[in-house]
């Protein structure tokens, strides 16, 4: 056996500790150990590790930046603000009390990205629905899980798999939403309707009126202000072609630092609350990529590819959006957006097949529980407040509501080449 079997089987083994996370342990642990056992026996060099984490230095100050204003909105009780007031605006209507966290959870999504819509919107809905005395929470909580992969690709702010798939490419403004707009409309659309047809039964009952003052205090007005000065500030980085990592850091950062220093907070602890494991997550799957890619594949892949797209560019849209939609649901979508973006750094490929495998590495993770790190957040915060779905509840009905979705997404595509 080569090299190569070794770096695929650490690989493999790697990623399915992430995706499954056996006794317990943090995804972030299975990630970095994986890259430690490729780099201890000799199948990456420490250049080539070095090479793979630096490719991620946007996302990870993305994340940093986001995760800075998403801890800072919910220390400050923004997000328990929104749902409070979605619960008020519902006047006792389930169905009402549905359709306003949807449209909460899209706004955070596309203005905040997924990850912030799975850790800080499904607590604050969480809490929202137990004030309400709502007898089965799990539909609402289940739209943060659906919205956070469904509206992903409104901006290219909503997910950071798009810096991932883009790298120094990453379309203007103006591109992407001449591009993405409408099949993300039409993602949006179908997920809410899926979700709502399958759900509807559960949302019968008369709910609690809620009429309870919920008043945001300064914090969570300062916290606001940062989010929507954030995402102007990251609009005009991607109308100009900026790199949109380290505007985010910067921002999000600020936010909280003001919003500590206003309130006379102590920093270190504001700064204990954050996730940062996820940040060594995302460096180890580079790593692990990174030694994926000197094996070769990667050039095979290429060559397929670009094969196939010059052959016939329709069909090359259908497949290279389901290929990667449930690849995604086999290796994690971060993974999967890494591969995908280095295959195609190299090609000169229509732009509809790069759009085509975006929507599915972005639309796709719908399908389980595992597909996206947003999902798999979710699925930790959801345990935290003591609910819990099967991974067969949530692939029956990932079905119902992801593949329809992708289907008009690609849809969206083809008819504009």
């Amino acid at each position: 056996m080569n090299a190569d079997f070794f770096i695929y089987l650490i690989t493999l083994i790697a990623i399915a500790g992430v995706i499954i996370r056996p006794y317990k342990i943090q995804e972030s642990v299975w990630a970095v150990g994986g890259a430690m056992i490729l780099l201890l026996f000799g199948f990456i060099s420490l250049h080539n590790a070095w090479t793979g984490i630096s490719k991620g230095l946007d996302v990870y100050l993305f994340l940093i930046g986001m995760m800075a204003l998403a801890e800072s909105a919910r220390k400050e009780g923004l997000f328990d603000w929104l749902a409070s007031y979605a619960i008020k605006l519902a006047a006792g209507s389930a169905v009402r009390l549905f359709i306003l966290i949807y449209l909460i959870g899209t706004f955070v999504t596309v203005l905040m990205s997924n990850d912030a819509t799975a850790v800080v919107l499904t607590p604050a809905v969480a809490a929202a629905v137990a004030k309400a005395k709502v007898k089965n929470p799990l539909p609402y909580l289940l739209i943060c899980a659906f919205i956070a992969n469904a509206a992903s690709f409104v901006l290219p702010i909503s997910n950071p798999a798009n810096l991932v798939i883009y790298g120094s490419d990453l379309p203007s403004l103006t591109v992407w939403i001449s591009t993405y707009f409408l099949p993300s409309i039409v993602a949006i659309g179908i997920t809410f309707s899926a979700l709502f047809i399958t759900q509807k039964k559960f949302l019968k009952e008369n709910l609690i009126t809620y009429n309870e003052s919920h008043t945001l205090n300064i914090g969570g007005k300062m916290a606001l202000a940062g989010i929507i000065f954030t995402t102007l500030i990251l609009l005009l980085a991607s109308f100009q072609h900026w790199d949109l990592g380290l505007p985010t850091a910067i921002t999000g950062l600020s936010t909280a630092i003001i919003i500590s220093i206003a309130g006379r907070k102590n920093p270190a602890q504001f700064l204990r609350d954050i996730s940062w494991s996820v940040i060594p997550l995302v460096a180890g799957l580079f790593i692990l990529v990174e030694a994926v890619q000197q094996t070769g594949i990667m050039n095979i892949l290429s060559q397929k590819l670009s094969e196939e797209a010059h052959l016939a560019t329709e069909n090359t849209i259908w497949s290279a959006g389901f290929i990667t939609a449930f690849g995604s649901n086999l290796i994690n979508n971060l993974p999967a957006g890494l591969i995908a973006g280095t295959t195609l750094s190299d090609l000169h490929l229509p732009g509809t097949i790069r759009n085509s495998i975006l929507i599915g590495v972005d639309l796709g993770p719908n399908l389980s529980i595992t597909g996206s790190l947003a999902t798999i957040l979710w699925l930790r915060e959801l345990r935290k407040n003591g609910y819990e779905i099967s991974a067969w509840d949530f692939l029956t009905l990932g079905i119902v509501v992801m593949i329809p979705a992708l289907i008009g997404a690609l849809y969206l595509l083809t008819i504009n080449i």
